[in-house]
This record gives C-alpha cells, structure tokens and sequence, in this order.
C-alpha cells in the first residue's frame, strides 16, 4: 500500500500526501514552534540490537503535549525513533539510522499545517492553529502517521517507535547524547576517501523545496545536511532503491590537474536528476561549476572580494556577515538548486575533509568564521592559519578585516598585489580593446590575475580619476553580482 492509498482518517484528522512539502507555517499562524531560534531540538534514529527493545507503533510523549501548551508557545522539542531491522551479512541495521533519521524530515513535511526544517540537532517546526483546532491536538497522533509512513516507505523496518521529549532540560540532556552518536557516525567514513571508490551516491530528499538540486555524497564530501555521509549513502541506496537516494558512477577526472575535482559520472548523474537544469559539478570549489545548494545546509561558504578570501556562517549565528548580510539573507540568495558563483551550503563536518575547498587554496583561503566554530575545528584547522583566521569578535567589517588579515600576515595576503603604472596601462589597454564593457572574470584571467587584485587595479584607477565611481563600497547589489560572475 503507498502513501497515497493509505486511508490516514483512522489516524490523524488532516490530510497528508507529497502536495504539502514546501507549505510554510509563518509568524503568528502557529499553535506551537518547536526549535528555532533559542529553543534546543533534535531528531535522531537508534537501531536496537533486540527486538523486544522496541514497542511497536507505539508512541510515547515526555513532557508537555500539544493540547497543554498555549497557542503561540515556542519550546524545546525532541524526537527518538528507535527501530529493529532484522540484521543480514550483507547489511547492519547502525548503518542505516542516519537515512531513517533524514526520512522524518519528508514525512514531517507531508502532514498538512506541519512545517519542519533541517535535520540533527538543528530542527525547527511549526504546527499551525488551523491543524490543531481540527483535531491534531495531540503528539501520539502526529507519532502514529510517521510511523505509519515509515512502515510503508520503508519496509526494511520491522518495529518502530516514537518518543517526544518537550521537556527543555531533558532535551538538552538527551541532545548532548545524541552529539556523541553523530559525532561517530561521522567519522565512521574519515579514512575512505575518492581515490578508494568507483561509485558515489546522490540525494533529491530535497527537491521539493530546491526542484534543481541534488546532492553529491563522496567519501570526502558529506551531504550539504551534514545528515549523510557517503556510507549511509551506499546502505540507503541498497535497502530504498525507490528512495530519495542513488548510486551513481564516479566516472573519470575531467581535468586531471583541477583540484576542485570534477568527473564525468557525477556530472550525467546530476544532468538526469536535475532534468537538465544543472550538468557540471566541481566538488570541492565555491566558484566555477558550484554545487548547487538546497536550503537545509547546516551553514554557508561565502566568498569576500575584498580580502579575496573566503568566509563561513552558520544557521544559528546571529547578526551580519564582513558582507553586510545575515545568514537568512544569504540563504534566500543561495538555495533553491541554483549555482551561485562565490558561494555554497554546506555542512560543518565537511571542513574535517582532507579535499575541503580544495580548489580555492583550502584552508589558507579561509578567513573570517564564527568563533564557536573555528573553536570546534581546532583540532582540524592548521596551526599555521588558526591564528589569522578573524572572527566575529573581532570584526564584521569587511575594511576592519583587511587591516587584521595584513596585521596577522594571513596567507591570503600573497595574493594581493601592489598596483603600479605598468598595470594600470595593462588594464587601460584591455579595457579599451573590449569597448569598455568588462567581465571582470575574463578580464583576471587575460591579465594574469586573481579577481581582488583586479579589483585594487579598478579602484586605484577610481583614486586617480581615471575611471568613474568612487572606490570601496563593494557591499552594494552590483558589487554582488559582481562577485556572483554576473558582469
């Protein structure tokens, strides 16, 4: 039986099906919000070793339920979905919680009024009031349907059941537990890397909201999520081959000497699942060919023209970016599957990878993150590039953060260039062999440039008065599509 022939009447007073994944549940419409900003949640998925462990359909509530909160209220919120999955040679069930866990997030966003965001530790959702006065005023109700569609979707379950947890200190306790599991799920796959394997694996779990995405898991390149290493990838293509998740055939390098690393498997993968919308991917670059990004990504690599370097920002950091942006800004400009030049969503873990931005110089092109960040990676940044590295705490201000890069001597600092009147003449003369109309990438690469040493040419050149514009004051929209590759 599929989800759509399944009569959900005798389960949960409001519809359910694929037409309501994307609905949004906004400010002032909702009962209850669970996460979000302030408020502890998580989702996780443990696999039982014996089946009496686990209580089948059934589900059990920990705390306050729907029906005992005022409308409006924003709380903690946590979600254990134990299973038992009878265990093979071939496969161990540990192997496909991560994929179970990703599932809750595509079931959630099936039940009408429901919205549900992210993944891990990072959930947020919203029950409308419209779903409640119906009738849903009750978690076991809402815990009946997702079982429900888990036995159906997936059929490799054999038992499962639900606990929800809106007790804000016995979330944080059980969050802190649940850290420690993802955390060895993660480094389960450290030690593969591309040059061990022949295939990859690829996810569209996301397409509802991003209709042109669809993720490339490589053994050094984790989801965007930061949910699927490229192992629970492989488990999930082989017990779901229905599922959201695919192999797909690494193919050859398509330059050899590109780090960023393209191959031609990955790119007919993409081409086939996007419909044609995207058909190069560089796995380990923000610029040329970028991965496309969704909207779950647990945060977002950004490119800062000034300084030439590269910027990180999570989903929970507040305020504006050396950009003059805040992450929800840069989000809106990021997802939805399109390539946007100078930027890409992407996981956390995927710093730890030996290949991480590997195109773009690594680490020694990294320049300003969020402290907490840059404090969890210690043990993975290199030490000669911790220190430099800029934070929050010292500046938001892109002009305050090119003195503290020159001051600290960060390596990205070799890639500026002092301008000169030979350069200058040099510029002068492409400008006009190209009738003044100037693609500042085409125009680096003729001259033998890096996009910010183009940049300090153009601006030297405003100083002088030789061309228009004041120098400075790259925060504007043309300066973005400027660093976007649009002109």
């Amino acid at each position: 039986m599929s989800l759509l022939e399944t009569d959900w009447d005798e389960i949960i007073p409001v519809d359910i099906g694929p037409m309501y994944e994307g609905e949004r549940v906004r400010s002032g419409e909702f009962h209850v919000e669970f996460g979000g900003t302030g408020n502890p949640a998580y989702e996780i998925v443990r696999a039982a070793e014996d089946p009496d462990d686990v209580e089948d359909e059934t589900v059990k509530i920990e705390g306050s339920d729907l029906r005992d909160v005022e409308e409006g209220t924003s709380m903690a919120f946590g979600v254990q979905i134990d299973v038992y999955i009878e265990p093979t040679e071939e496969l161990n069930p540990k192997n496909l919680e991560s994929v179970i866990e990703r599932r809750h997030h595509e079931f959630c966003n099936y039940v009408h009024g429901l919205m549900h965001l992210n993944q891990r530790g990072d959930v947020w959702m919203r029950l409308s009031k419209e779903v409640v006065d119906e009738g849903l005023d009750s978690l076991e109700k809402l815990g009946k349907a997702i079982m429900k569609m888990y036995k159906t979707e997936q059929t490799f379950i054999d038992k499962i059941q639900i606990t929800y947890f809106t007790n804000e200190e016995e979330v944080e306790k059980n969050l802190e537990e649940a850290e420690k599991v993802w955390k060895a799920r993660d480094e389960r796959v450290r030690d593969l890397h591309e040059e061990d394997v022949d295939k990859f694996y690829g996810c569209v779990l996301c397409q509802s909201f991003a209709p042109d995405h669809a993720c490339v898991i490589t053994p050094d390149r984790i989801s965007l999520c930061g949910a699927i290493t490229y192992l629970d990838g492989q488990a999930a293509a082989t017990v779901d081959p229905e599922g959201p998740y695919f192999e797909m055939e690494k193919g050859e390098l398509v330059n050899e000497n590109d780090p960023a690393k393209e191959f031609t498997g990955a790119n007919e993968a993409i081409k086939e699942k996007t419909d044609g919308a995207n058909e190069r991917f560089r796995m380990h670059t923000i610029f040329e060919y970028v991965h496309t990004s969704c909207g779950c990504f647990e945060g977002i690599y950004f490119y800062i023209p000034e300084v030439d370097g590269i910027g990180f920002i999570h989903r929970d950091f507040e305020g504006e970016t050396p950009l003059g942006i805040p992450f929800s800004s840069m989000a809106s400009t990021v997802g939805g599957g399109q390539q946007a030049y100078g930027f890409l969503g992407g996981a956390i873990e995927y710093m730890r990878s030996p290949k991480f931005l590997q195109g773009d110089g690594g680490w020694s092109r990294v320049v300003w993150m969020p402290k907490e960040i840059k404090e969890e990676l210690k043990d993975v940044i290199p030490d000669e590039v911790y220190d430099d590295i800029v934070t929050e705490e010292d500046t938001r201000n892109v002009d305050e953060l090119k003195k503290l890069l020159e001051e600290r001597e960060h390596p990205v600092t070799t890639r500026w260039l002092d301008v000169d009147d030979s350069l200058i003449k040099e510029v002068i003369s492409y400008i006009k062999e190209h009738g003044g109309k100037v693609d500042p990438n085409d125009a680096s690469e003729a001259l033998g440039l890096n996009q910010v040493q183009f940049r300090n040419v153009i601006d030297e050149m405003k100083e002088r008065g030789i061309l228009g514009g004041e120098p400075g004051g790259y925060l504007d929209d043309l300066d973005y599509r400027w660093a976007r590759g649009e002109i």
